[in-house]
């Protein structure tokens, strides 16, 4: 495959090693050749469509809209009028925003990088017409609303291994190298650190994520007025290094299954890792941005008026729109939080079981 020799010739560039996170770049991004490159479905609901994973817009069309509440709202709190939306997906959720929100955004402009999916999005947006646009770079200013819904996780990650307990234990950056040919993990000392210490006599492997905070603090620097609302699955600090979390977040999707060896099938499915929102948000106050909220997706859409949107929804919509909020589904692993750039104001997403002490 031509991209596992490319990664592999990577490799013996950089003197046998490279780090998880440029391995996990070039295996989704790669130009022509990553897995974000590829012509594949990708989204869908079902295996049989040839898709690996559903996101919230392909499983029910009452997340977009009760998304829609707070974004109008976001809108006439900051006095702007445009959407920014990284990392747009099939356009599901553009659509849906686009539906339900009417004149209310007079410009939405999407920012993706992969361009198999900005042909799918032009073609489901073009009854939009030049309302709608894409950008391959940021503007120096930005005033409007930002949202990322699962972008973070898809953003490369350093991995950090600990060998040994927590008194005598030695931390590595884990990388790949080769190993006859083939991928193989291999570790290399570092002075890296997690955020926090983590106890316990056990080997311990994490992942650090320098590029979701250097995204958020791109944000920060061009965001003269508005808000970011990210939504993803992950955790607060205190439960992403707990101790018992000892094998990391990395997961690879492909055809609606789930397996945890990114070296394997490279380039022919998707890879990522859980979100630390503590560390977004540290980010984010860092770089001059507010936190307004953060909470678990069903509180958020609850908030947002999702009750009323399933009461008039039929049964079978009902039972799809109900894994957005259930806890064993995507109700309690997802997250969603606010960033504001100007006068503080208070979203209406975060009206009940605000969780931003917890960060």
């Amino acid at each position: 495959m031509a991209l596992q020799a490319r990664i592999a010739e990577a490799i013996t560039q950089a003197g046998g090693w490279i780090g998880f996170d440029r391995f996990m770049a070039m295996a989704l991004y790669e130009p022509g050749l990553g897995y974000y490159a590829r012509s594949s479905p990708k989204f869908g609901a079902m295996p049989q469509s040839g898709s690996d994973f559903v996101t919230a817009p392909e499983l029910s069309p009452l997340f977009g809209r009760a998304l829609a509440a707070q974004v109008a709202q976001a809108l006439e709190a900051t006095g702007t009028h445009e959407v920014w939306e990284f990392g747009a997906g099939s356009g599901a959720l553009a659509q849906q925003l686009l539906e339900a929100l009417g004149e209310r955004v007079r410009r939405y402009v999407i920012v993706d990088l992969s361009g198999s999916l900005r042909a799918r999005q032009q073609e489901r947006l073009a009854p939009w017409g030049d309302r709608v646009q894409w950008v391959a770079a940021l503007p120096a200013r930005i005033e409007g609303v930002v949202l990322g819904n699962e972008v973070l996780d898809a953003m490369p990650v350093q991995l950090l291994a600990r060998h040994g307990g927590q008194a005598g234990g030695v931390w590595h950056e884990r990388g790949v190298a080769l190993h006859g040919g083939a991928f193989a993990w291999a570790d290399r000392p570092t002075a890296l650190r997690p955020p926090v210490e983590i106890e316990g006599p056990h080997d311990y492997l994490t992942e650090i994520h320098p590029q979701a905070q250097a995204f958020v603090r791109t944000l920060a620097d061009r965001l003269a007025r508005g808000a970011v609302l990210l939504l993803d699955y992950g955790f607060g600090e205190s439960e992403y290094y707990h101790p018992q979390r000892h094998m990391g977040t990395v997961m690879c999707h492909r055809g609606h299954a789930a397996d945890s060896n990114p070296l394997a099938d490279v380039g022919e499915k998707d890879v990522t890792a859980h979100v630390d929102f503590t560390g977004i948000a540290l980010a984010a106050q860092e770089a001059g941005l507010q936190v307004l909220g953060y909470t678990t997706q069903a509180h958020f859409l609850y908030n947002c008026g999702l009750g009323p949107l399933l009461e008039q929804a039929g049964p079978a919509e009902r039972a799809a729109a109900a894994k957005l909020v259930l806890e064993h589904e995507m109700g309690e692993l997802f997250k969603v939080i606010a960033l504001g750039a100007g006068p503080a104001w208070e979203p209406l997403g975060f009206a009940r079981g605000d969780r931003s002490h917890r960060l």
